[in-house]
């Protein structure tokens, strides 16, 4: 099944660039920071991945290129343009797919063109993105009836209905059964080949970067820092069990401190 976009926008991706960025909370009066310096360049239409412990800082990262928060010392930029507040261009999609509950799949995906005012002229990019998702059965659903794959798929498709250029991933599989989330990124794999978008994705599994990403970013304890990058350049689809990915996967592993295959 051909997963391309009717009438692509004329730009499908953009440069992001993170310059020496520093970022810290007030947690009940204390300082708290999660972002040491960090600095990182992504190419239009590249996909990276980011790896990392757990509280790190890397969904802090996500919500600073998404707009959602402004570092606290450095830069978040767009085509060389600061990042000073959300846009559609920059979508984020969590780990729960956060659907409203009291509406169909069809209207949960509306809700960015209805805020927008663009419902009436780009109604048609609704059945679009159903399609791309494998959903277009499924357009009258309510949330409690869908799998947690298919809900997934019903929070990808509101983002992509507004033609992101860049799609921030923080770990959209993570509560997905094994089966699922085999499933789900190989999904994601062929909308991002068909859109164009550019991706950053944070996840906690090595395996799963290393199938999906050009590149693979290794983040510290908080707070983090880059310690690692390491360039995947294999084609997709990629092998799990390919000899080459498998002495990568081990790699990543010790740079995050574990010494022993697991």
């Amino acid at each position: 099944m051909s997963l391309a976009l009717a009438e692509p926008a004329a730009s499908t991706s953009i440069a992001l660039d993170v310059e020496t960025v520093s970022h810290r909370y007030d947690v009940d009066g204390k300082d708290l920071q999660v972002l040491d310096d960090v600095s990182l360049s992504i190419a239009p239409g590249e996909f990276v991945a980011l790896l990392g412990p757990s509280g790190c800082g890397k969904s802090t990262l996500l919500r600073l290129a998404a707009g959602l928060e402004t570092p606290t010392t450095g830069s978040v930029r767009e085509d060389g343009r600061p990042i000073a507040a959300p846009d559609p261009d920059r979508i984020l999609v969590f780990q729960d797919p956060t659907l409203f509950p009291w509406r169909t799949v069809r209207g949960n995906i509306a809700i960015g063109l209805e805020a927008r005012g663009l419902i009436r002229e780009r109604e048609y990019r609704i059945d679009e993105v159903l399609k791309l998702v494998k959903l277009e059965g499924f357009s009258d659903f309510y949330p409690h009836q869908l799998s947690g794959g298919m809900a997934q798929r019903a929070a990808l498709a509101r983002a992509l209905v507004n033609d992101p250029k860049l799609l921030l991933l923080d770990e959209p599989f993570g509560k997905l059964d094994s089966l699922t989330r085999l499933r789900m990124q190989n999904e994601l794999l062929d909308l991002w080949k068909s859109a164009g978008f550019t991706a950053l994705l944070v996840t906690h599994d090595v395996e799963e970067a290393l199938l999906l990403a050009d590149r693979v970013i290794v983040l510290s304890d908080r707070p983090a820092s880059i310690v690692a990058e390491v360039r995947v350049d294999q084609s997709h689809p990629r092998r799990r069990d390919d000899a080459d990915l498998i002495a990568l996967r081990r790699s990543l592993l010790e740079k995050l401190g574990i010494s022993h295959d697991v």
